[in-house]
């Protein structure tokens, strides 16, 4: 029998209230667990998040944990805006840890990845909303937020980034990331930790860049590059990926944990206009070929580049973060949280397009309700 990962309802059980116990009227895990319930049945304002609650009827609203009707706006978001934004994070994201480890993967399967990303809340920082950026550690086999992490701007993920390193598990496991978070120290942090690294190298790093470049332009003698092409034909368009690998700076380069730098060659053609794009981007990591061939790799950068453009289209469009104007207190990040927690309860539950999960939980409510751990019956 495989081991299940704690409901959620009682992991919001365990969130701690700010208020005192005496005349708190809305208990905090049915509000959170209202929101949340909302979000996985496409509400995406607050206002449609208090609109769901009024119209789910009283036995919904017992059965979330309210004593009284659900609460106004005006309550919601007071209370909202002064619960523990970090500690709500941090119970979420461990919940999306255990479901990501009681969910097992292919017998074949290497290890583990997560990709390390950062995302700005654009509608809450448009409104003067502190900290309306974060960094998110995602699982790359299920998709699933583990951690998220507050940050001022995108100049400090570089600073934020050592914090999320601090509060999630290493050893074993590869992390992935693009070019603004390639520095020494990130890299000397994971390989320390017995993690690896599959880092993006750009601009920042111009020493490493012009070093990798060079390799796979005049190749060094005796260097045995190794090589993979793909080629996918869909969405209109048709795009070959070359990534070609090299231990040539072995050795030579002292950026921590190198085992393998390589360079990925990406060619689009739109098939309706011939329109032709070319891109080229270098990469080095801590994988030793022996664990990591080219068709490895290119699967973690390609993996990466997909968490990526998934995560942000899920969060802008299903869930219209895009255009959230909230900006009061702790609200912006409470609220992204949530939003990662309904979509890992979907994903957990095997869904794949997240739109069409949202409307058909919002047909059938009780569903909703039943991912997270919550008995009703209609």
């Amino acid at each position: 029998m495989i081991a299940q990962p704690r409901p959620l309802i009682e992991v919001f059980a365990d969130i701690p209230d700010f208020r005192k116990a005496k005349g708190t009227r809305h208990p905090l895990p049915a509000m959170l667990s209202l929101a949340c319930c909302a979000m996985v049945c496409g509400s995406r304002s607050s206002g449609a998040i208090v609109e769901w609650g009024r119209n789910s009827g009283a036995p919904m609203a017992n059965a979330l944990g309210f004593t009284h009707n659900t609460p106004c706006a005006a309550t919601l978001w007071t209370i909202f805006g002064r619960v523990d934004r970090a500690g709500c994070a941090a119970k979420g994201g461990a919940w999306a840890d255990s479901v990501v480890a009681h969910t097992p993967a292919p017998p074949e399967a290497p290890e583990e990845a997560r990709a390390i990303e950062g995302t700005t809340l654009r509608g809450s920082k448009k409104h003067g909303a502190p900290g309306a950026h974060v960094l998110a550690v995602l699982s790359h086999r299920l998709g699933l937020t583990c951690m998220q992490q507050a940050v001022d701007d995108t100049t400090h993920e570089i600073k934020g980034v050592e914090t999320v390193l601090a509060q999630i598990v290493l050893q074993g496991r590869v992390l992935t990331m693009d070019a603004l978070l390639t520095q020494r120290q990130v890299a000397r942090t994971i390989v320390e930790q017995g993690g690896d690294d599959v880092m993006i190298v750009k601009e920042n790093q111009p020493k490493l860049k012009e070093d990798i470049a060079l390799v796979f332009t005049l190749p060094p003698a005796g260097d045995r590059q190794e090589h993979i092409r793909t080629v996918d034909v869909g969405h209109g368009r048709i795009e070959t990926r070359n990534l070609t690998t090299s231990e040539a700076l072995v050795g030579y380069s002292d950026w921590p944990g190198m085992a393998q730098v390589f360079e990925v060659g990406r060619h689009v053609i739109m098939k309706k206009t011939g329109q032709e794009r070319v891109e080229v981007v270098y990469g080095v990591t801590s994988l030793r070929p022996e664990r990591a061939d080219p068709g490895r790799l290119l699967e973690l950068v390609r993996g990466h580049w997909g968490i990526e453009n998934t995560s942000h289209w899920v969060r802008d469009v299903p869930f219209d973060a895009e255009r959230s104007q909230v900006r009061s207190g702790n609200i912006p990040q409470l609220m992204a949280a949530l939003r990662n927690t309904a979509i890992g309860l979907l994903r957990r539950a095997g869904y794949t397009n997240i739109a069409k999960a949202c409307r058909h939980m919002a047909a059938q409510p009780a569903k909703a309700l039943a991912l997270m751990g919550i008995e009703f019956e209609n």
